[in-house]
């Protein structure tokens, strides 16, 4: 199993950024796929997840309304496009096959940075 995310960077607060996530070793249509991500200091946040079929996403309190998950099946890719960013999203972020906070495994992350 492989997870490579992308797309991560320095934006400033407002901005915008679309995250990438390709897998690789499984059956990626089969499986839910979560983003999670971990700031400074603090422990793993779950963010978001989809269902196997796309038909289901749940979202974090703190990113609704700001953040969408969604997949390409044909492309093995897991994609969360995050708007109207605010200095508390600045973490590195993951995704995971699985569902919650200790969805498993993760990949090796990538690091969004949102500041002035």
């Amino acid at each position: 199993v492989q997870l490579v995310e992308s797309g991560g960077g320095l934006v400033q607060p407002g901005g915008s950024l679309r995250l990438s996530c390709t897998a690789s070793g499984f059956a990626f249509n089969l499986f839910y796929m979560s983003w999670v991500r971990q700031a400074p200091g603090k422990g793993i946040e779950w963010v978001s997840d989809i269902s196997w079929d796309a038909l289901k996403t749940s979202y974090a309190d703190s990113v609704k309304g700001r953040f969408t998950i969604s997949r390409d099946d044909a492309a093995n890719t897991l994609y969360l496009q995050m708007d109207n960013l605010r200095s508390e999203d600045t973490a590195l972020y993951f995704c995971a096959r699985g569902t919650g906070k200790d969805a498993s495994p993760r990949g090796r992350g990538t690091q969004v940075t949102v500041s002035s």
